[in-house]
C-alpha cells in the first residue's frame, strides 16, 4: 500500500511511519511541524519509499494513496491550549480534507481519535459505547470537541460516501520521542527526576491513568489499517492497567533512582479523574493487547532521554 500519515513527524506518527516502511509499504508523511520534528524521521529520511511534505492538513491537498492515517493534531494540553484554533482546524478542516482524499482515491481511512472524547468519565473503564462527559466550553474543549467533531465527520463520510473508515480512540501513550516540554505527565516526571527536582503532581495524586507503550499502540494502529471487516468500527487502544498519578510518580523515582520529592499543585479545570480503556473490542476485532509492562517501558524511555541528552 501507499499510506499517507498526517502528523507523521510527531511522536506517534513517526513510529507509525517506521513500522509501515518495515512492513514494505510506501509512506507519505504530511506535517506542518507545529509540534512535530523532522529529527523524529532521521532514521527513514533517505528511504526511497518515504516521502515528506511540509504542509498544513487544514489546507486542501491531492495525492495518490491507498490508505490515510490521520494523526495530525496537537495532542498535549500544553500544545492545544497554546494553539487552540490550529488544533480545531486540524481536526475539522483537516479531517474533511483527509476524508475527501480517501473518498476520491477509494482509500482506507483511519482516524486517530482520543480518550479525551470521554471527558471526565462517570463510567470506568470506558467502553466505546460510552458517550462521555465533556465540557463543550471549557479549556480542553478545543481538543475534546474537535476530536468528537472529527469522529462525527468520519462517520458521516462512511454513511454518505462509503469511505472505508475506522476510528481509533488512543489512550495515554508514552515512549521515545516524547518532547520534554509537551507538558504530559511522563516527560514531566522523567525530566524532573533526572534533574533531581521535585515531581509535580496536580491535585492529590489520586486521579488515575493507564499508560500504553508506543510500540504496542503502533501495533494496534497497523492492524486497524490493514485488517478487513473493520469499516465503521470504533476501537479503544491503550493499556488497561490503571495506576494513580501518585503511584506513578513513586515508580518514576524508583526507576530513575532519585530521592526527589513530590510537589502538589491545584488540579487543572476539567482534568479527568479516571482514565482506563475497556479493551474488549481491541482484543476481539484486532487480536491485540498491550504487551510492554509499565516498568519495562519506563526504563526504555528513561534510557532514550539520557541518550538524547548526551547526543545534543
Amino acid at each position: 500500500m501507499r499510506v499517507l500519515v498526517t502528523g507523521g513527524a510527531g511522536f506517534i506518527g513517526s513510529h507509525l511511519c517506521e513500522r509501515l516502511l518495515r512492513e514494505g509499504h510506501d509512506v507519505v508523511c504530511l506535517d506542518n511541524l507545529l509540534t512535530g520534528n523532522k529529527e523524529n524521521l532521521a532514521a527513514i529520511a533517505d528511504d526511497p519509499r518515504f516521502t515528506f511534505f511540509l504542509a498544513d492538513v487544514a489546507h486542501p491537498f491531492n495525492l495518490e494513496v491507498d490508505a490515510v492515517a490521520h494523526l495530525a493534531s496537537p495532542a498535549s494540553p500544553v500544545d492545544y491550549q497554546r494553539w487552540p484554533v490550529e488544533t480545531m482546524l486540524a481536526n475539522s478542516l483537516g479531517t474533511y480534507n483527509c476524508l475527501e482524499l480517501a473518498r476520491k482515491q477509494g482509500a482506507r481511512f483511519l482516524l486517530a481519535s482520543t480518550s479525551e472524547v470521554y471527558g471526565d468519565p462517570q463510567v470506568n473503564p470506558q467502553p466505546e459505547s460510552y458517550l462521555g462527559n465533556v465540557n463543550p466550553v471549557g479549556p480542553r474543549a478545543c481538543y475534546d470537541e474537535a476530536k468528537r467533531f472529527a469522529e462525527a465527520m468520519t462517520s458521516t463520510y462512511r454513511r454518505m460516501h462509503g469511505v472505508r473508515a475506522v476510528i481509533i480512540r488512543i489512550f495515554n501513550t508514552f515512549g521515545p520521542r516524547m518532547r520534554r516540554e509537551d507538558g504530559r505527565v511522563v516527560p514531566n516526571f522523567i525530566t524532573q527526576a533526572l534533574e533531581g527536582k521535585p515531581l509535580t503532581v496536580y491535585g492529590d495524586g489520586s486521579q488515575t491513568r493507564s499508560f500504553c507503550y508506543v510500540d504496542d499502540l503502533v501495533e494496534g494502529l497497523t492492524r486497524a489499517l490493514q485488517l478487513e471487516g473493520l469499516d465503521g468500527e470504533v476501537i479503544n487502544l491503550g493499556n488497561d492497567t490503571e495506576m494513580t498519578i501518585k503511584r506513578f510518580a513513586e515508580l518514576v523515582r524508583e526507576v530513575v533512582g532519585t530521592d526527589s520529592g513530590i510537589t502538589y499543585l491545584p488540579l487543572p479545570e476539567d482534568d479527568p479523574l479516571q482514565r482506563r480503556p475497556d479493551l474488549t473490542r481491541a482484543r476481539e476485532l484486532l487480536g491485540w493487547e498491550p504487551r510492554v509492562g509499565m516498568e519495562d517501558g519506563l526504563r526504555r524511555v528513561i534510557e532514550w532521554f539520557k541518550e538524547y541528552d548526551e547526543g545534543r
